[in-house]
């Protein structure tokens, strides 16, 4: 049962490294799915930025008209 074990521990010596640097290259690289992720979450923010960014210009143009005495300004 001794040599098992020894035999059994030393390739767990062997192969710890190659693991280590498989799960390192896992950990610094970026799946195309957490890509596409990312990428959606960017888009989404982007737009909510300009969504307010066109109300806020909208009601700037509307207090404008309204105060140069234009009827109608919508």
């Amino acid at each position: 049962m001794l040599p098992g074990c020894i035999a059994r521990t030393a390739v767990d010596i062997v192969t710890l490294p190659v693991r280590a640097g498989a799960q390192a290259a896992d950990w610094a690289t970026t799946s195309q799915d957490e890509s596409d992720r990312n990428y959606g979450r960017e888009m989404r923010k982007k737009e909510e930025r300009e969504g307010k960014e066109m109300k806020k210009r909208d009601k700037e143009r509307r207090r404008a008209c309204k105060e140069a005495g234009y009827d109608d300004c919508n």
